[in-house]
């Protein structure tokens, strides 16, 4: 059997220690086993290539810059479906509809 044919015949738990192996991480708990099929496979023939597969994540430094730019007081402005929705940054996090959120 080649490494497809195992990826395409193998249960979960198979497909999931084999995610783990692969990326040292686990997969998303939700994740559809199909898409987990799908991956490893492309895996697989990436791998076949010569060529090193990694994970790229974004770092928080990323999230914490983009949070800087938006400072208390900015008002953010989307029209959708017609209707303009007005958010304003707050020092807490985002006031929508008399809401306060932490996150967009």
């Amino acid at each position: 059997m080649t490494e497809l044919e195992v990826i395409r015949a193998a249960r979960r738990d198979l497909l999931v220690t084999r995610w783990q192996a692969c990326f040292n991480v686990n997969p998303p708990p939700r994740v559809h086993t199909e898409l987990l099929r799908r991956v490893l496979a492309w895996h697989v023939q990436v791998e076949a290539t010569g060529q090193k597969v990694t994970l790229h994540r974004p770092s928080s430094a990323s999230v914490d810059r983009t949070r800087s730019l938006l400072t208390p007081g900015t008002r953010l402005l989307r029209e959708w479906r017609g209707i303009t929705h007005e958010v304003s940054v707050g020092p807490d996090g985002f006031d929508y509809a008399g809401k306060t959120y932490k996150s967009l």
